[in-house]
This record gives structure tokens, C-alpha cells and sequence, in this order.
């Protein structure tokens, strides 16, 4: 019973951890400090897609839900278990990507914008 509950908890953080990775820039636009989370959380993310790298949060799911008696993820991972296919066509990931990199971008773009210093404009007397 723990392996599930474990299981079900990883799910939950990992949902939580891509809501935080597509729009949690935009946070930073009330919060500034939150930015550098986001930044981080954004390069692990691009990390695992562009380089292949293992995500710890799947590893933890797949391990307690074959150890509660459940099938484990299947070897693509995560996302393509419940959100390809299921939230969104599978033909449509490299549009998805690009939305979610735009959306990244718009944020940060924000972010820049909203916590500039201010220009002091010199008065002519």
C-alpha cells in the first residue's frame, strides 16, 4: 500500500512539476526570486529532452508502482504515458514543444521587461 500511495504521490509532484516548467515564469513577474527555480526546473526539463537524461521523479514512480504489484511506466516514460496520446495527439509532440518553449520564452521576455531598472532620463533645464 505504501508503494502505491508513493507511486501516486510521484505522479502528482511530476504534474506539478511540468505546470511549474510551462508557466511558472510567469510567476517570477510577481515573485522575482521564484524566477531562478523556474530557470533551473526549465533547464532540467530541456536537459532531459534534448540529451536524453533520466528523470529522477519517473524513476521513482516506475520503481514504487512495480513494487506495489502495478505495471511499471513503459520505457518512453512520463509524459508519453499520460500526456501523449491522451492530452494531445502523438503526431502533434514537436508543435507541443514549441508551444511550450514559446510560452517559456513570453514569460521570461516578462519577466525582463516587468524588472528592469528604470531609465533615468536626465531633465534639461
Amino acid at each position: 500500500m505504501g508503494y502505491r500511495i508513493l507511486a501516486e504521490a510521484t505522479m502528482v509532484v511530476h504534474f506539478a512539476y511540468l505546470a511549474f516548467v510551462v508557466a511558472g515564469g510567469f510567476l517570477a513577474w510577481r515573485w522575482p526570486r521564484t524566477f531562478w527555480l523556474h530557470a533551473a526546473a526549465t533547464a532540467w526539463g530541456f536537459a532531459t529532452i534534448l540529451m536524453g537524461l533520466n528523470c529522477p521523479l519517473t524513476y521513482v514512480e516506475d520503481r514504487s508502482r512495480e513494487r506495489a504489484g502495478q505495471p511499471g511506466l513503459p520505457p518512453d516514460g512520463f509524459i508519453d504515458h499520460y500526456l501523449e496520446g491522451v492530452l494531445y495527439p502523438d503526431w502533434s509532440t514537436p508543435l507541443i514543444r514549441w508551444l511550450v518553449a514559446t510560452t517559456i520564452a513570453i514569460a521570461w521576455l516578462g519577466v525582463l521587461v516587468r524588472w528592469r531598472p528604470p531609465r533615468i532620463i536626465p531633465r534639461r533645464h
